[in-house]
């Protein structure tokens, strides 16, 4: 089937409606400040050569698009069917997702907001002008239409690992900055792979999710960012963030346990500068944002520092809101059982309801609880949904003593 029309030609890797969820409420201008790091040089009749602007004040159709970007050719003959098809299923069922998360309470457990979430993520990362260059080089080809059918065949690439990181919906509401946008909204942060690493952020390239220190920073609102954090980093931050968490296939089925997101972290100005640095920094070429100022948290972030924000912790989610083990078991009506520990592996895969690939997992955890008491004090930073209520706010004067106790002795 070849589809002509000049609708679906204009072709927005960041979609209109993500765009709108970036300005405050009431704000009648529908424009966003636009920013190129890139921007183009020109020269004047004299031969002198002078650099573009690269701030601009646009409107979301002219924002994050490129023409023909997902148009596939067959000789002289184009179709933009995954653009009408393919990505207007994606965006319909992800727009809903993306509000649902934005909004997320305790108790919920809306299967089909998390599906249609993590798929659209998934999706996101890859159908970006980094993505697709990311897709380009790893099979190395130049050829659009191989590329794009690559795009479609490995559409869930991310979704297991997802699946089985820690959730955290952090909230801006008391931060004067807002969250920016950039033309790769699903961003990672390693602490160990800085700006400039050769091997990690060149090019198209960004640390692999499978990483244990690798963390997913997906904006979800002017207020709002999903954070996603590998388990096996939350349970031994001692180790080193470049080496594979358990079980890194993405190419398998996961469980998902909706009282375990943690919400309710409420994020310092500090934080959210640090969060759109990390942001901007990872971006391929353009960034977004209501306000001018906000596109440029470089005033107040030092790149150097990239392995310290927020003592090493900026993006972990609290441990102290966790509990030790996750192993899942499924009857059937036939009488027959399933069970997955915490890594997704099965019952006859080496290290099942093992501490991971370290030993010493439960020791470095509650270390880890103890340290975090100590740098952030007793009033928790998330909560989730244990025992039919949510964590308290604070830790009793015994819970905290205990923690603080639990890190002295585990470091000897």
């Amino acid at each position: 089937m070849v589809i002509m029309s000049g609708l679906y030609k204009n072709n927005h890797y960041v979609p209109q409606w993500y765009q709108k969820r970036f300005l405050p409420v009431g704000q009648t201008n529908q424009e966003l400040y636009y920013l190129d790091l890139k921007p183009e040089s020109f020269t004047d009749p004299r031969g002198t050569v002078h650099q573009k602007s690269g701030i601009h004040k646009w409107g979301f159709k002219q924002c994050f698009a490129e023409e023909d970007l997902y148009t596939t050719t067959f000789g002289s003959e184009e179709s933009t069917k995954i653009e009408q098809l393919f990505f207007g299923d994606i965006d319909s069922k992800g727009r809903g997702a993306v509000e649902h998360f934005s909004n997320f309470t305790h108790p919920s457990a809306n299967y089909e907001a998390f599906q249609s979430m993590i798929n659209y993520m998934s999706t996101q990362k890859l159908r970006t002008p980094k993505g697709l260059g990311f897709l380009s080089w790893k099979a190395q080809t130049a050829d659009k239409n191989e590329i794009l059918r690559h795009m479609l065949r490995l559409r869930n690439l991310y979704c297991a690992i997802w699946t089985e990181c820690v959730w955290q919906i952090a909230d801006a509401s008391q931060s004067n900055t807002k969250f920016i946008i950039s033309d790769h909204p699903i961003t990672v942060y390693n602490r160990e792979c800085g700006p400039r690493s050769p091997q990690w952020c060149r090019g198209y390239n960004d640390p692999d999710i499978w990483l244990h220190g690798t963390h997913t920073i997906f904006p979800l609102s002017l207020d709002k960012v999903l954070i996603l954090t590998n388990l096996s980093w939350v349970r031994n931050p001692y180790q080193s963030a470049k080496k594979l968490r358990p079980n890194p296939n993405p190419f398998r089925g996961a469980m998902f346990k909706f009282m375990d997101i943690q919400v309710m972290r409420y994020l310092t100005e500090q934080e959210v500068k640090e969060i759109n640095f990390i942001i901007k920094s990872r971006a391929l070429r353009y960034i977004g944002a209501a306000k001018e100022e906000w596109l440029y948290p470089e005033k107040d972030i030092s790149k150097s520092q990239w392995n310290v924000y927020g003592n090493g912790y900026l993006l972990i989610p609290d441990p102290r809101s966790m509990q030790y083990g996750g192993e899942i078991m499924i009857g059937y009506k036939d009488g027959s059982v399933d069970s997955f520990d915490e890594y997704g592996r099965k019952p006859w895969q080496p290290g099942y309801s093992k501490a991971g690939n370290t030993p010493n997992e439960f020791v470095t955890f509650h270390r880890f609880q103890g340290e975090f008491a100590r740098l952030f004090g007793r009033k928790r930073r998330g909560r989730s949904f244990q025992f039919a209520h949510l964590d308290p706010e604070e830790d009793s004067d015994q819970a905290h003593q205990y923690h603080l106790q639990q890190e002295k002795r585990r470091e000897k």
